[in-house]
Parts: structure tokens; sequence; C-alpha cells
């Protein structure tokens, strides 16, 4: 299951323990989101996984980056990006997904990694104009490996 925790108010009636995403969205922490994925663990029984990205809002131009996948016993978290110049939002949580895809199945017995692959691969669509992602899998994980110089590699 993948969707962000509007998408569980909007369509299930589920929301975070403890925070208000509207009043406190430039500040979203990993943590208040395990209750959003085991509630929709308990209405959804037959699901393996539970994904959904964190934005902090800052501004139009300034958000933060992040993402949880809960397994039913673990919450794994990937680190928080500061994405400071977004040039276009449109194709973030495609690119998100698609990264998601492509993580699952590169690191199957991985789910961190896997995780960390498509917030990696969605935080650099954020930089690109137009809906589809153009960033390569190297640069995709240059970026999860800690380099965000945005240095030109050859």
């Amino acid at each position: 299951v993948l969707g962000n925790e509007e998408d569980a108010e909007m369509h299930f009636g589920i929301k975070p323990e403890g925070i208000s995403v509207q009043t406190e969205g430039h500040n979203v922490k990993a943590e208040a989101f395990l209750s959003v994925c085991k509630q929709m663990m308990e209405k959804f029984p037959r699901a393996k996984k539970v994904i959904t990205t964190l934005r902090g809002s800052i501004s139009a131009s300034h958000n933060t980056w992040a993402g949880v996948l809960y397994d039913g016993k673990k919450m794994y978290e990937t680190r928080q990006y500061q994405i400071t110049d977004i040039v276009d939002r449109v194709g973030g949580g495609d690119s998100f997904m698609g990264g998601l895809i492509y993580g699952l199945l590169k690191y199957p017995e991985d789910d961190q990694n896997a995780l960390d692959f498509a917030v990696a691969a969605s935080c650099l669509k954020h930089t690109i104009k137009g809906d589809a992602n153009l960033a390569t899998v190297a640069e995709v994980e240059k970026l999860m490996g800690g380099d965000a110089s945005g240095r030109v590699a050859r």
C-alpha cells in the first residue's frame, strides 16, 4: 500500500497520532506515521508493506523529503533530504513509485535499500522539469550514498 497521510485520512479516516500535518507540515517526523502504517495494515491485513512519502513544506521551492516503509514488524525510514530549489514537483510521486518498484526488484531482501532508492530517485526528480525522471541509476545511487554535491561525475 503506497500513499501519504492525506490519502489515508481522506479515503479511510486514518490520521497520524500526535501530529497535525496542516499545522506542523514543515516539521514532519517519520515516527509519527507508524500509527498510520499500523492502522492501514489492520484495514488491509493481506498487505505486506505500507509505504508513505514524507513531505515537509517550508515553501513552494523548499521542501524536505523522506519516506517510511512498514512491513508489519519493523518501520524503515530514510534520511531527510532538503530540496532547496524545486524545479518541478510534477512526477515526484510517480518517480517515487517507479524507484520503489525498481528498488524492491534490485534489493529483494533489503527493504531499507529499496526505500532509500525510491526517495533518492524522487528527490532528484524534483530538480528536473517535466513529468519524467531523467536521473540515471548511477545518479540515484550516488545520492543514496550521501553525495549531494551536484558535482559532475565523468
